[in-house]
């Protein structure tokens, strides 16, 4: 039998479709299995909380459980890595967030390149910080914080919940804008123990969570000069942002959802597709905001456009600071 140009383009273009429509097909019935949603961090953690807030919306809407599955250690990278070493087919994602944007250029050695190795998903929030001093500080405004910083190089300590951490890169791109030397007092304990010693006195002044301060600045027993957000924050309207003082100045966290590269696209939007629905939920909305979030709704694309930025924006941050883990 004989076949035309024609008809032998068509048939190789009918056969070309077949993988991409049973690819399509797959995605349709995605997930037919439990879920891993793998969290770089301890449970009880802020990341854990926001984790499982979304699992169980995503459980009950695609029909099968999400399963949080807590990786802690090097920084975050043993959770990334076990994502970047999965199969991808959907049943392994990671919890992404401003670490992994530091940790590409804080670590000196990485076994793999984050925005090659993990396909964005969707966005999920953005956490911002708050400035924070004791109330025996001289300063009551950040103008005033920076002029006692001028005049005092090197006798002001900022405690942060560990080196390479987003609270330390916070303080590290305000030393960078504003101009000003601070002592670094890095907690391995992480964010509550720089909290009680700046409570306690033992050290000057923090960039620290909202949610975990908010109490704290409402009694009087920690001042707020300013919100490291690009707008005045709606917990805290009369707190004036740093970028008020010092323009341009923006540091929040971001956290979001990742795959293993190579995860079929139509898997993508799909996850992409009943987050963005959960971010528009009024029940997940109030509950992102008891967490001091905004929503951070968009496409795949959005996201890795987001991250992409943030590597980047970190890094020259990571290199004024010094910081390096090798």
């Amino acid at each position: 039998m004989k076949f035309s140009r024609r008809h032998f383009l068509q048939l190789a273009a009918g056969a070309a479709a077949l993988p991409a429509v049973s690819r399509i097909a797959w995605a349709q019935t995605y997930p037919t299995r439990p879920v891993r949603l793998v969290v770089a961090a301890a449970p009880g953690s802020a990341p854990d909380i926001l984790a499982r807030l979304m699992v169980q919306w995503l459980s009950e809407w695609l029909g099968q459980p999400f399963i949080i599955d807590n990786r802690p250690g090097a920084g975050g990278n043993i959770g990334t890595e076990a994502v970047v070493k999965a199969a991808p087919d959907g049943y392994t994602l990671l919890l992404v967030g401003t670490t992994n944007a530091i940790n590409a250029t804080l670590f000196g050695k990485l076994n793999f390149n984050f925005i090659r190795d993990i396909a964005p998903v969707a966005g999920i929030s953005r956490q911002s910080l708050v400035m924070l001093v004791t109330p025996s500080f001289p300063a009551k405004t950040v103008p005033e914080f920076i002029a006692y910083a001028k005049t005092n190089p090197g006798k002001i300590s900022m405690a942060s919940s560990g080196s390479g951490s987003s609270p330390h890169m916070a303080g590290e791109l305000f030393k960078m804008m504003a101009g000003v030397d601070m002592v670094h007092v890095p907690y391995r304990g992480g964010a509550s123990g720089a909290l009680t010693d700046l409570l306690g006195g033992q050290v000057q002044m923090m960039f620290g969570s909202m949610a975990a301060s908010h109490e704290y600045i409402r009694s009087g027993k920690l001042r707020a000069l300013a919100v490291t957000t690009s707008k005045r924050s709606g917990v805290l309207p009369n707190i004036p942002t740093i970028g008020e003082f010092v323009p341009g100045y923006e540091a929040t966290g971001f956290f979001g959802v990742g795959a293993p590269k190579n995860t079929p696209a139509a898997i993508i939007e799909k996850l992409n597709k009943e987050f963005n629905a959960g971010l528009a939920a009024p029940k997940i909305k109030a509950r992102l905001a008891d967490l001091d979030g905004t929503e951070l709704p968009g496409s795949p694309a959005d996201f890795g456009k987001l991250i992409a930025a943030e590597t980047e924006k970190w890094a020259k941050v990571v290199k004024f600071s010094g910081a390096k883990v090798d």
